[in-house]
């Protein structure tokens, strides 16, 4: 016979394998269904987009010409954010957005660097690289989000 506090470290270890072994397959099915939705919008709405290797998908109109910024980067652009359904959920005022990169979602920060001042972008950005499985004022939880962002200068 096992003693007890061996068995209850064996089912503590067992309920931990368990757990987590839970939360990676939830992980992986959730990427997979923000890769499925982003290549139906792609598709339906007749888009080419680049793909990275973090999920991140994105459309360059205008490279730019001028400072490019990196992750770290102080930036004012022109943005509008929105669901895969066309809803929008939020747009810089006239005269743009000021931040830091470091200080926005992932999304933000892997794919705002890809253009210089001047550039304009389109970013579909997946749940893991959004807000995830947390909801963020009217964005729902494990939402794609989609940005056009213009780069108009790198401060």
């Amino acid at each position: 016979m096992m003693p007890l506090l061996v068995k209850k470290t064996f089912l503590f270890a067992v309920f931990l394998l368990v757990l987590f072994s839970c939360k990676k397959k939830d992980v992986i099915s959730q990427a997979t269904a923000d890769e499925n939705k982003i290549t139906k919008y792609l598709t339906d709405n007749n888009l080419d987009a680049t793909a990275t290797g973090t999920g991140l998908y994105y459309i360059i109109s205008a490279p730019g010409s001028g400072i490019q910024p990196n992750a770290k980067s102080d930036v004012t652009v022109n943005y509008k954010g929105y669901l895969i359904d066309g809803s929008v959920f939020d747009q810089s005022k006239s005269g743009g957005y000021t931040t830091n990169l470091n200080s926005v979602i992932k999304g933000w920060q892997e794919g705002v660097p890809l253009i210089k001042k001047g550039g304009k972008i389109k970013l579909i950005i997946p749940s893991a690289l959004g807000y995830g499985a947390s909801a963020a004022g009217s964005i729902p939880a494990n939402s794609v989000l989609v940005f056009d962002i213009e780069l108009m200068n790198v401060l």
